[in-house]
């Protein structure tokens, strides 16, 4: 079992051009996005957040549901569904603006226990940023690791909610020693500071960069680096692209029995190759459709 833990919002998405463009609501928020990846791609996934009990609320579980993944451990609550209204520029690349306060995700509280056969816990984006849903999430991100699960990150950097960066990137550093795995954008990690080999020596056993159409590169505790190219796409937009990265590699590690700091350190270059190839595909065939549209198995080779 692979659990995502995080939030789950409605993406209004606007369906063409203008500030006043009609807006279609989509089910989306990034570890929504990858537990549902997970589901498709065949993974046995649950989802660990708190929803509301609103109409959204009720269409967010369907969207788990319907991908095959376990709700069993999703919390409820009468406060509203967060929303995040997207902005699309001319390469399918996306912004938001998020409406947050009193929304039910926040209101997150830390489970007493992981469901059984837990494997790997997925974190990140805005459930690591608001409080006080944030300090519960950590709070289980630092029990996970201390049990010796398999853990992992992608900050997933929503400028606009972070109130105090400097503190926010304090914050990301002492979460390190809790991380087997961290995942992120060029983007992320530029406006974060640092290095990959800095925060591979805080904890982490390996560093996953995205660079968008120009594909991905790995970074391990061994000193070594392998990149692959993006996989050309028309594209669409690129909402949940990086969802659908942190889902295929977590897929493509418990296929190889990796999901442990041991095996990723044992996984060579031939073995991160397919591995992030695999990323790419998948993550450019999201790119392909509009919105949080993740790839099902039957539409990929093996990793």
């Amino acid at each position: 079992m692979i659990v995502v833990a995080g939030e789950a919002l409605i993406d209004l998405v606007p369906r063409e051009a203008g500030a006043l463009a009609p807006l279609l609501p989509a089910l989306g928020g990034g570890p929504y996005n990858t537990a549902v990846a997970l589901g498709r791609l065949g993974s046995p996934t649950a989802f660990c957040s708190r929803l509301s009990s609103d109409a959204f609320g009720e269409a967010l579980l369907d969207g788990l549901r319907t991908a095959g993944v376990d709700v069993s451990g999703v919390q409820r609550g009468p406060e509203p569904t967060t929303l995040a209204v997207a902005t699309i520029d001319d390469s399918g690349s996306a912004a938001y603006s998020f409406y947050v306060d009193g929304s039910a995700d926040r209101l997150f509280t830390a489970p007493a226990r992981l469901p059984e056969g837990t494997r790997a816990v997925s974190f990140g984006t805005c459930s690591l940023v608001l409080e006080p849903g944030a300090s519960a999430y950590e709070e289980l991100m630092r029990i996970a690791a201390a049990r010796g699960v398999f853990t992992a990150l992608d900050p997933n950097i929503r400028a606009g909610l972070i109130p105090d960066p400097d503190a926010y990137r304090t914050r990301f550093k002492s979460w390190l020693p809790s991380v087997s795995l961290l995942k992120l954008s060029a983007e992320d990690a530029r406006w974060l500071g640092g290095t990959p080999q800095e925060w591979l020596a805080s904890g982490p056993s390996a560093v996953v960069i995205t660079h968008g159409g120009d594909g991905l590169t790995v970074f391990t505790r061994d000193g070594a680096e392998h990149s692959v190219s993006g996989v050309p796409v028309d594209v669409v937009d690129t909402i949940g692209a990086g969802d659908t990265v942190n889902a295929a590699l977590l897929h493509g590690l418990a296929a190889r029995d990796a999901l442990s700091p041991a095996a990723v350190a044992a996984l060579d270059a031939d073995g991160w190759s397919e591995l992030l190839r695999f990323a790419a595909r998948a993550a450019a065939i999201t790119c392909s459709r509009a919105g949080a549209e993740p790839p099902y198995a039957s539409e990929l080779t093996a990793p």
